[in-house]
C-alpha cells in the first residue's frame, strides 16, 4: 500500500478553527463498515444509537500546556513543544531556534528554572531539570495549550477548557484525544441512563501524532512512541461487556490503539508501557467493536487506522461524502461512529 492511496481533497474552509458552543452539538457520520453505508446524525443522538450493555472506552489523559517560550544563555529565542515526559524532571521536546541546540547547552525557562540539553535526535532534544524542579509546575504556570498546526490562530484562554475532555484526569498529553471533546456531562448522564457503561484507558498523546508519513510504502513508516496504561479494572469491564453481549466502543483512535496494544497476543491483559502500534489495512482488531472518532488528515496514520477498521473503499467514500456535505474536520470538528468491516474484528 502506498501513502497516496490514502489521499483525499479537503478545502481549507472545512478545517475547524474553533469548537462549537456546545460540545455535543457536533455532527456525526454513522458508518457501517460491513454494509459499506453511512447516515448523517448528531453526537447528541448517541444515546439512541448505542444499546444498553454497550461499553464506552474513554482516554482519560489530560492535555498539558505543553508549548513554552524559552531562551538560550545567549538570549536567543527557543520554542519548546513537549513530546513526552520520561519522569518528573526529564523529557523530550521538539525545539525550534535560529541555531540548533547542542548537548550541554542551558535553556532558560519561564519562571527562572534552567534546563540542560542532555541529547539530541533530529529536531528533538532531551531536557533535564535540577533535582529540586519538576516539569509539570513549569508547564502549568508558563505554557500555552499546544493547538495543532492546522489551527491557524494562537491558543486562547478558552482553549484550556475546550481542548480538554470533561473527564481528563491524568496529565501527560500534548494533543487532545479529540473524539472525547464531544462529550459533556449531560451526554454522559444520558448514556448512563440508557444503560451504556464506561471505563477508561490512558494514552498520553505525543507530538508525533502530527508527524507525516514520509515513506511511500506505508509499512515502512516508523511509528512514534506514546506511553499508555490499560488497567485490570478496564480489562474486567471489557470482559463484563462481552459476557452481557455488549459492544466495546473505543472513543478515539487513542483508546483503540491502547486496547489493541494490550491485546496483541489475542487476549486483553493489563498493560503499562509504550506503544508504537501501527494499524493499517490488513491488520485485524482484537477488542474494538466500534469506534467513535473525528475526521483525520489525508495520508495520516489515523486515516489508515480507520481504513483498516471499516475498509478503504467504504471509508474514503464516507470522507468524500463528508466533504460534499461540508462537515467540519480535525480536532475541533465533527465525528464519525464506525462499525467494522466483516473480518476486521
Amino acid at each position: 500500500m502506498h501513502k497516496k492511496d490514502f489521499h483525499y481533497e479537503l478545502p481549507d474552509a472545512l478545517i475547524a478553527q474553533a469548537p462549537l458552543p456546545e460540545r455535543s452539538a457536533a455532527r456525526m457520520l454513522i458508518v457501517d463498515g460491513h454494509q459499506g453505508t453511512w447516515e448523517d446524525a448528531r453526537v447528541r443522538d448517541l444515546p439512541g444509537v448505542l444499546r444498553p450493555g454497550d461499553l464506552l472506552v474513554l482516554n482519560d489523559t489530560r492535555v498539558l500546556p505543553a508549548r513554552l517560550q524559552a531562551r538560550k544563555a545567549t538570549g536567543g529565542a527557543v520554542e519548546l513543544l513537549l513530546d513526552r515526559l520520561l519522569d518528573a524532571r526529564d523529557g523530550w521536546f521538539l525545539a525550534k531556534s535560529s541555531k540548533a541546540l547542542r548537548p550541554g547547552m542551558s535553556i532558560h525557562l519561564p519562571g527562572g528554572a534552567v534546563a540542560t540539553v542532555e541529547e539530541k535526535a533530529g529536531m528533538d532534544v532531551r531536557l533535564s531539570l535540577p533535582a529540586d524542579v519538576a516539569w509539570l509546575p513549569i508547564l502549568e504556570a508558563g505554557g500555552s495549550m499546544p493547538l495543532p498546526p492546522y489551527i491557524r490562530r494562537a491558543a486562547e484562554a478558552s482553549d484550556r477548557e475546550r481542548y480538554q475532555t470533561v473527564y481528563a484526569a491524568r496529565p501527560g498529553a500534548v494533543a487532545a484525544p479529540t473524539a472525547g471533546l464531544h462529550f459533556d456531562t449531560e451526554l454522559l448522564d444520558a448514556l448512563a441512563a440508557r444503560g451504556v457503561e464506561r471505563t477508561f484507558v490512558t494514552l498520553h498523546v505525543g507530538a508525533g501524532t502530527f508527524l507525516p508519513v514520509r515513506s511511500e510504502d506505508i509499512t515502512e513508516h516508523p511509528m512514534h512512541a506514546e506511553t499508555m496504561e490499560v488497567s485490570a479494572t478496564t480489562v474486567a469491564a471489557v470482559a463484563a461487556a462481552r459476557a452481557r453481549g455488549g459492544r466495546v466502543i473505543a472513543v478515539g483512535t487513542t483508546a483503540c490503539r491502547a486496547l489493541e496494544t494490550a491485546a496483541q497476543d489475542g487476549t486483553l491483559r493489563p498493560f503499562t508501557g509504550e506503544t508504537r502500534l501501527f494499524l493499517y489495512p490488513g491488520k485485524t482488531f482484537q477488542v474494538t467493536d466500534g469506534l467513535l472518532t473525528n475526521f483525520h488528515l489525508p495520508e495520516s496514520t489515523l486515516l489508515m487506522l480507520v481504513c483498516a477498521f471499516a475498509g478503504m473503499e467504504c471509508m474514503l467514500a464516507a470522507y468524500r461524502h463528508a466533504v460534499a456535505e461540508r462537515y467540519r474536520f480535525f480536532s475541533y470538528g465533527d465525528a464519525m461512529l464506525i462499525s467494522p468491516q466483516a473480518g476486521r474484528r
